[in-house]
């Protein structure tokens, strides 16, 4: 809503619907405090219109918390599927990984009970004895789970967010193999 952005930007409304209204924390800047902030950099804040590229956005909702009068999630509602999350004494917390990173929640909600059933099927065919899901994903790969997921590779599938690819070719899927040829090489990379 581009007038509450404005409204926003005016002080008509107060940020964080008014949580931080204890002190003098000066007048709030909308460029500082919203688009500078945002995680992926998908906010543009220009001639005080705001703008968001939607495919870059990582739904951290430090923008909507912020200005809540001016922002909303959008209609398209559904659920994210992470899976593996542990906190092991010896190697400590370990986040979980994005699987699906938005799937449609609808009656008779048989999209997500395929996603699952694979991985339960999955888990139960290939961990061993007290294994959980996470240090089987860990030990047999991510990309295992999704080929028996069915999902295919998204940017999104990170150990953490912008971070750490899990995401490995497959030979079929290099050109030349594993081992091309040093002359080819050498003729794409000449110095």
């Amino acid at each position: 809503d581009q007038k509450a952005v404005a409204a926003y930007a005016g002080g008509e409304f107060k940020p964080n619907a008014g949580a931080h209204a204890g002190r003098n924390w000066g007048k709030f800047d909308i460029q500082k405090e919203v688009a500078d902030r945002c995680p992926s950099g998908c906010i543009r804040y220009e001639g005080g219109k705001l703008e968001i590229n939607n495919k870059e956005c990582v739904r951290c909702m430090h923008c909507i918390n912020t200005m809540p009068r001016a922002l909303r999630i959008g209609n398209d509602r559904g659920a994210t599927i992470l899976c593996g999350a542990k906190a092991p004494i010896l190697d400590g917390p370990q986040m979980a990984s994005l699987l699906v990173p938005f799937i449609k929640v609808e009656e008779p909600y048989s999209e997500i009970k395929e996603v699952i059933e694979n991985i339960w099927d999955w888990w139960m065919e290939e961990g061993k004895n007290r294994e959980r899901l996470g240090e089987t994903m860990k030990r047999l790969s991510f990309q295992k789970l999704l080929e028996v997921t069915n999902l295919k590779a998204d940017a999104r599938h990170v150990a953490e967010p912008r971070h750490n690819p899990y995401i490995f070719w497959k030979e079929e899927e290099v050109t030349g193999g594993w081992k091309p040829e040093i002359a080819d090489y050498r003729k794409k990379h000449q110095k």
